[in-house]
């Protein structure tokens, strides 16, 4: 394993950190599998998003004697309803759910607290502002529940604010091939590394689009680590995996040769995705009708290289299918990558639920 600085952590992080997003839902077994796989393979740095009392007790198990080979990450502002993703800025419920992250996760304190999906306007004040979450995660700190404070979102000119700013340590961006092209972003790692701003990259399959690709030629996931890591400032990087063989994949680029890792020739298939494109973040819940819809888009996606009885067969236990859309647009709002969701669910009806 490879390690790098981060910001003023006292403790170097490997260069190919673990998101375990897509360890949610999954089977204890699995989510110990990978941890302790990765745990083996030098990764030190763990990000744990959700608030889900089962995927919190999983990765408990997980850590269970690994706590002091592991950076762990948790976050304010991740909440859930219905068995889905819900942002909140309840300063109370934070506290209450960041409270019982450490007990499921068996410990005392996190590393590193991120203020969640932080986006411009009303939400930026929210956070940043008197009373908001960066008091409190300051509060954590002054307790020792939390060591140092970062912030994590989709928006260059929050994130720009942000690091200019000098109020917190680290910045959690998506950094990818997708955006080569966006000068903007090459602005804000160059503000990073100025204003000596750990920078973690998230994000570097855009949510696994960047691995659907139908350009001249597959891209593969060490070409994303590699770009996302090339990039100025950047210290790690964290893909999302959801079994054993995923995590050897990112894994791979550890000892892969530089013609693996080389993602010039990818750049000009990518151009494709831009704004309007899902990465299923899921940030455009909760749904008042319990919809999926990251999980629904991705069916959607995937469908484009035909529909195979086994993702039919999993549309079919979703918990609500595309039909029950009421059109209500409260998703289209949250969407940070301005997605026509509507247009996605009526085209998972024609997929999915049109007999043929």
């Amino acid at each position: 394993m490879e390690y790098r600085r981060l910001g003023g952590l006292d403790r170097e992080v490997s260069v190919i950190g673990l998101g375990t997003e897509y360890l949610d839902r999954r089977p204890r077994n699995t989510v110990i599998s990978v941890v302790h796989e990765a745990i083996e393979r030098g990764v030190n740095y763990i990000d744990i998003l959700f608030t889900y009392s089962d995927y919190l007790d999983n990765l408990g198990a997980a850590l269970k004697g690994q706590r002091d080979k592991v950076i762990i990450t948790g976050h304010l502002g991740s909440a859930e309803k219905n068995g889905n993703y819900r942002k909140t800025r309840d300063l109370k419920e934070c506290e209450d759910l960041f409270l019982d992250m450490l007990a499921r996760l068996r410990t005392d304190f996190v590393d590193i607290v991120f203020l969640q999906f932080v986006a411009r306007g009303t939400d930026y004040q929210r956070v940043m502002g008197s009373q908001g979450l960066l008091e409190l995660a300051l509060c954590l700190q002054q307790e020792g529940k939390a060591g140092m404070i970062g912030l994590s979102g989709h928006d260059i000119s929050v994130a720009l604010r942000v690091v200019r700013d000098g109020r917190i340590d680290i910045l959690m961006f998506p950094i990818n091939l997708t955006a080569n092209s966006l000068l903007r972003e090459k602005d804000l790692l160059n503000t990073c590394l100025t204003n000596r701003m750990g920078l973690v990259a998230m994000k570097p399959f855009a949510g696994g689009r960047l691995l659907q690709s139908s350009g001249s030629r597959p891209i593969r996931p060490v070409q994303c680590i590699s770009y996302a890591l090339s990039q100025t400032g950047v210290s790690t990087v964290i893909p999302g995996v959801q079994s054993v063989h995923e995590l050897e994949a990112a894994l791979h680029y550890l000892d892969a040769t530089e013609e693996e890792k080389d993602f010039s020739s990818t750049l000009a298939d990518v151009q494709q995705y831009s704004k309007g494109e899902c990465v299923y973040c899921n940030h455009c819940l909760p749904c008042p009708v319990i919809i999926n819809i990251g999980e629904t888009i991705r069916m959607v996606d995937t469908a484009r290289r035909g529909i195979l009885l086994e993702l039919q067969t999993k549309y079919d236990t979703l918990l609500a299918k595309a039909s029950a859309c009421t059109e209500c647009g409260a998703c289209s709002e949250r969407c940070p990558f301005e997605v026509d969701v509507i247009s996605k669910m009526k085209r998972a009806i024609e997929l999915f639920e049109t007999k043929k």
